[in-house]
């Protein structure tokens, strides 16, 4: 292939320059729409699969196809921040709509069970954006120092460093070979429904512990399975879960103390990322919160953060200080979103629950409301606020050998 050609999902090849030729459904779309006919069912789904096919650039190998969710954080963005930036009512109308059609968004994919890197795009786009205006608006009024600059960088970079481990893999569980489903299948329903067979079975249910990071160790009452909580079968894996594993329906695959799928990284969050996630959401916080007062200080100067980020008489008199202040409360939306989420998933540690089982709770009516419900707390795996951190803090190390004595 060459750099303007590529494979369609139709298996035929295809080039750049015709893309818009022999798009049957594009056509008979402007016919119906000419002739003041209704689409037949489906119509616009096939549209909109044949423009997404046929969305590429040019590349050495073949033209890369291009997610099409990936394109409306890049465009209107900036556009809307700008237009925000020409009146103060442009600017309130502009930020109150655009978290109600994020939202919109989400529960539209959601309700799909639809994977989407709009989210991810859009938050790391908004970084880079920020920081660009930051270092361009910013900065050159010569109110922030040099040191300053270096700090907000290094929490920036911490973050994304922080982001990257945790889009990596939450702990999904290996799906067995087609050829041994049943045979596990079969073997590992022995060991669920469990069997007191001597020092084998007792390893055995020892060791499914460790690997789900129950192992005693970090506190005297370690938070272990307790009784009555019992391993499950997933028909859709075909494996048998362990005990806090769930199965992701956006993600298709079993997660090993599944805590929710996180569409602002478009993966899950579970036993060896939740860490990491919950760094990135404290690098996030705290460089969002310390860009956003070196930027009011700047505009605002003489004010206190807060007070000004309500009045500020002098953030409309030039288009420069207009655009840094747009920012800032664009800025102040999503760090007030996330430090919701971040608060959640504080309480929820400090509870050990999982947002998963806090779903599973209040669907069944098995789980205590606390802090006004902020958190559901189910019970099971609550051994007090030191040993349930200890626990989070040993996700996904490994457990420590227990010896022959210990297992007897």
């Amino acid at each position: 292939l060459c750099c303007c050609e590529y494979v369609d999902r139709r298996g035929q090849r295809n080039h750049l320059a015709a893309c818009c030729c022999d798009c049957e459904e594009l056509d008979d779309g402007c016919d119906r729409w000419l002739t003041c006919k209704s689409l037949p069912p489906g119509a616009l789904e096939r549209i909109a699969d044949t423009v997404a096919d046929r969305l590429r650039v040019p590349w050495f190998s073949g033209a890369v196809k291009i997610n099409v969710s990936l394109v409306p954080p890049l465009v209107l963005l900036p556009v809307f921040l700008h237009v925000a930036a020409l009146h103060f009512l442009l600017g309130l109308i502009i930020l109150t709509s655009l978290p109600v059609v994020v939202l919109w968004y989400y529960y539209l994919t959601h309700r799909r069970k639809e994977r989407t890197l709009f989210f991810l795009s859009l938050g790391l786009f908004s970084l880079g954006y920020m920081y660009y205006v930051f270092l361009r608006e910013v900065v050159p009024r010569g109110h922030v120092e040099y040191s300053q600059v270096v700090a907000l960088t290094c929490g920036l970079i911490l973050m994304l460093a922080a982001l990257s481990r945790a889009k990596k893999d939450p702990g999904y569980l290996p799906i067995p070979a087609g050829n041994e489903k049943p045979s596990h299948q079969g073997s590992l329903n022995k060991s669920v429904r469990g069997s007191s067979g001597g020092l084998h079975g007792i390893s055995g249910a020892a060791s499914n512990r460790a690997v789900n990071g129950e192992a005693k160790g970090y506190c005297r009452m370690s938070a272990e399975q307790p009784e009555g909580v019992k391993k499950d079968w997933c028909t859709k894996c075909q494996l048998v879960r362990p005990a806090r594993a769930g199965h992701c329906r956006l993600c298709g695959r079993c997660v090993r103390r599944l805590d929710h799928h996180c569409v602002w990284i478009n993966s899950c969050v579970g036993e060896h990322n939740h860490q990491a996630f919950i760094l990135a959401l404290s690098f996030f916080m705290l460089t969002s919160v310390y860009g956003i007062t070196l930027t009011l200080h700047t505009i605002c100067w003489g004010r206190t953060p807060f007070v000004a980020l309500f009045y500020c008489p002098g953030a409309y008199s030039d288009y420069s200080s207009a655009l840094s202040f747009t920012c800032v409360w664009y800025c102040a939306i999503v760090t007030a979103g996330m430090g919701y989420i971040l608060l959640i998933q504080l309480l929820n540690i400090s509870y050990n629950v999982t947002e998963r089982e806090a779903r599973l709770a209040l669907r069944d009516n098995t789980g205590r409301r606390l802090l006004g419900g902020l958190v559901i707390d189910t019970g099971q795996y609550n051994r007090g606020l030191l040993c349930n951190w200890g626990h989070f803090l040993s996700l996904g190390s490994s457990p420590p050998q227990r010896s022959a004595e210990d297992i007897v």
